[in-house]
C-alpha cells in the first residue's frame, strides 16, 4: 500500500513540476542561453537577445480619466455662445520586436509598452 502512495505522489510531483515548466516557457523567449522575461527593459533584451528581425511601432489610443470622469480641457467657446467639453485621447507609444529563433521554432513577437516588456506571442513555425 505504502508503494501505491509513493507512486502517486511520484506521478503528482512530476504533473506540477511540467505544469510550472510549461507556464514559464510559455512567457519567456531562451537567447543564447538566456531567458527574456515579461518586465525586462528594451535594453535588457537588446543585451540577451540582440537586433531583431524586424521593429514596428504604433500609439495605443487612450483615454484618460480622473476620478471616474473623462479629463477634459478647459471648456471651449462654440459658435452659438455655448460651450463644449473636450475629451483628452492621448497615446501610448508601443514597440513590437519580431525575433527569428530558427528552423522549426516559432516567430516570437515581444510587446513593449512605456520602455518594459508586457507580452510574448508566437506566430508560424519558421520552415527556412
Amino acid at each position: 500500500m505504502s508503494t501505491n502512495l509513493v507512486r502517486g505522489a511520484t506521478v503528482i510531483l512530476a504533473f506540477l513540476a511540467s505544469s510550472l515548466f510549461t507556464s514559464a516557457s510559455a512567457q519567456s523567449l531562451r537567447c543564447k542561453g538566456d531567458l527574456a522575461q515579461i518586465g525586462n527593459s528594451k535594453g535588457t533584451i537588446l543585451q540577451k537577445c540582440g537586433e531583431p528581425v524586424m521593429k514596428d511601432s504604433f500609439c495605443k489610443p487612450v483615454q484618460e480619466t480622473t476620478a471616474g470622469a473623462p479629463v477634459t480641457t478647459p471648456t471651449v467657446p462654440a459658435t452659438s455662445g455655448t460651450s463644449t467639453n473636450v475629451t483628452v485621447n492621448t497615446c501610448q507609444q508601443v514597440e513590437e520586436w519580431t525575433y527569428n529563433p530558427g528552423y522549426g521554432q516559432f516567430m516570437t513577437m515581444l510587446l513593449f509598452e512605456g520602455g518594459s516588456l508586457k507580452s510574448i506571442r508566437y506566430g508560424d513555425r519558421v520552415t527556412r
